[in-house]
């Protein structure tokens, strides 16, 4: 169980530490290329949710990521010891949630900084704590589908 927390401990860190390089060392709107048209490093704020929605509304924000990771911890403590990959995609959920959160207290907007442009796509300015919220969700969906099969399966026999 203990592992989890340190797996969101360490990612948690890692994002506050690149965010906190992002605001110390660049100018808000600054771009390096780091692959000329298609990655860069730009410094980006964001007040709201993914893709600028609800801007400004940190008390929404506040509740709902208080909200967001008690539940996390409860499935956590409910089903981390029995699901190890389930464990995990909790821990990175968890990571992301705090990560974000941290911004929103502190600073009261989210430091985003890696800007993809994917062919003529400009995608959303991300950071670590969005990164570690996407592959917890898609990894609690590989969780869900191998624990579905698994059931069907013995179902069966």
């Amino acid at each position: 169980m203990v592992w989890y927390y340190i797996l969101a401990s360490f990612v948690v860190v890692i994002d506050q530490w690149t965010k906190w390089l992002v605001v110390k060392n660049m100018y808000l709107g600054e771009s390096i290329p780091i692959v000329a048209n298609f990655f860069y490093l730009t410094s980006h704020r964001n007040r709201g949710a993914a893709w600028g929605i609800l801007q400004g509304q940190m008390i929404f924000f506040y509740i709902i990521t208080l909200v967001v990771i008690g539940v996390i911890i409860y499935y956590l403590h409910q089903y981390g010891k029995q699901y190890k990959l389930g464990g995990i995609a909790l821990a990175l959920l968890l990571a992301g949630a705090i990560g974000n959160f941290i911004d929103r207290l502190l600073r009261k907007e989210v430091v985003d900084f890696f800007d993809f442009i994917i062919f003529t796509y400009d995608y959303p300015i991300f950071n670590i704590a969005d990164s570690s919220l996407v592959i917890g969700v898609i990894l609690v969906m590989i969780a869900s589908f191998l624990d579905e099969r698994k059931k069907k399966e013995s179902t069966q026999s």
